[in-house]
C-alpha cells in the first residue's frame, strides 16, 4: 500500500492581514480513492468536503488509538448530492485523530469527492 496523497492546507489570512484580488480563494481538489489523503495538521484546520456529483457519496475518516485505546473512525460519513461537510477544529486539535506523525487521514468512497483543508490564522478565538 502506497502512502495518502498529501494535503496541502491553504493558510486562511487574519483579520489584520492586507486583503487583494484573489486572496481569499481556494480551490477543492479531487480525494484519492486508493490511498486516502492526509495532512500534517495543527490543530488549527477545518477539512471541507465536498460532492458535486449525482449521488450521496461517503468519506472515512481514520482515527488512531488516544490515552485509553479507544479508535472510533467516522465511518462511512456520507456527503449528500450537492453538499458541503465540514470537519474543525474539534477534531483536528483532539487526541485520537492525528497519528505519530501528526497527520489525518481520509479516505472517500469515489474520486467525485472534492476537499480542502483552511487552516485558520494563528491566535483564532483568543
Amino acid at each position: 500500500m502506497a502512502d495518502p496523497t498529501v494535503i496541502t492546507p491553504v493558510d486562511i489570512l487574519g483579520p489584520f492581514d492586507a486583503i487583494t484580488a484573489l486572496d481569499a480563494e481556494f480551490v477543492f481538489t479531487p480525494l484519492t480513492i486508493t490511498d486516502g489523503d492526509s495532512w500534517r495538521c495543527n490543530g488549527r484546520d477545518i477539512l471541507l468536503v465536498y460532492n458535486p456529483s449525482g449521488a450521496d457519496l461517503w468519506i472515512t475518516i481514520t482515527s488512531v488509538d488516544d490515552e485509553y485505546g479507544r479508535a472510533e473512525h467516522i465511518t462511512t460519513y456520507a456527503v449528500t448530492t450537492l453538499k458541503w461537510a465540514a470537519f474543525g477544529v474539534g477534531l483536528t486539535n483532539s487526541k485520537g485523530w492525528k497519528d505519530t506523525a501528526g497527520k489525518i487521514k481520509v479516505t472517500p468512497e469515489s474520486a467525485d469527492l472534492d476537499a480542502v483543508v483552511l487552516r485558520l490564522p494563528t491566535g483564532f478565538g483568543r
